[in-house]
């Protein structure tokens, strides 16, 4: 049911599992352990992390998932170390502008909250090669998530999204894009630009068309646009010999037989 505060003594503690454990909250003394690297408290109903959750300075990883937290703490940003954090399916309403000062972070987790924006301080995480931010409410994307070279694997499902911003053809490494399930009534013409895709999930959006550009990216195997608005497919992308294509109960499906 609770942690003891005398658990600040174990002064060596370098991984920490709490998961599944009717907590509701941690001791004040629990910041003490300064040696901790890795920490999860997933699913224990955690409603509010300790406000100086930064001095744990040597922390790599931190599990977050399934607990009550409606915000993040401003000293969670002195986390130098940290390359994994996972706060999914909370109750994160937004995000510190001070996050973007987690330059170390890999994977980032925050699918399953109820956030509406992202904050432009997001792009200054440069080491970040995974970010899901999938079934929130978030309606836009700032173009500073151009600025992620190292992102190759980028989920928005389930949102509200209805244009990803021309920013994203800067994304060379991009090899994952899962959209699907937003509001999307058209594609940046730099997508193309994306030379590494190989897997592109757009399903269930208001899509009337699709760039041309498309055509450019060799590497696709999984292209999956179906359940748009779609009357038509540009030529360039009517040649399937190396993509796996998913466009059926669209207008467009005629015309993919004809192709074939």
């Amino acid at each position: 049911m609770e942690l003891p505060e005398s658990i600040s003594y174990c002064k060596t503690l370098q991984v920490a599992d709490f998961s599944g454990n009717p907590l509701t909250r941690l001791p004040e003394s629990f910041t003490e352990l300064r040696n901790l690297t890795c920490l999860s408290i997933n699913d224990i109903a955690l409603q509010v992390l300790p406000e100086n959750i930064g001095n744990l300075c040597h922390l790599v990883s931190l599990e977050l998932r399934e607990n009550l937290l409606t915000f993040l703490p401003e000293s969670l940003s002195q986390l130098q170390k940290l390359e994994e954090l996972d706060v999914g399916s909370n109750e994160l309403y937004n995000l510190p502008e001070t996050i973007g000062c987690l330059v170390s972070l890999k994977d980032l987790w925050l699918d399953g909250n109820q956030l509406s924006e992202l904050p432009p301080e997001l792009g200054s995480m440069r080491s970040l090669t995974c970010l899901d931010v999938s079934e929130n409410k978030i309606e836009h994307l700032p173009e500073e998530m151009g600025n992620l070279l190292s992102l190759t694997d980028f989920l928005v499902s389930q949102n509200l999204i209805d244009m990803l911003p021309e920013s994203l053809g800067k994304l060379r490494r991009l090899s994952i894009l899962k959209a699907d399930q937003n509001r999307l009534v058209h594609l940046p013409e730099s997508i193309g630009n994306c030379e590494s895709l190989t897997e592109l999930v757009l399903t269930e959006n208001q899509l009337v068309s699709l760039p041309r550009s498309i055509g450019k990216l060799k590497k696709l195997s999984n292209f999956n646009c179906d359940r748009n608005r779609l009357m038509s497919l540009p030529k360039e992308v009517c040649h399937p010999s190396h993509w796996a294509f998913l466009i059926h109960e669209t207008q467009a499906e005629h015309f993919i037989r004809r192709q074939a």
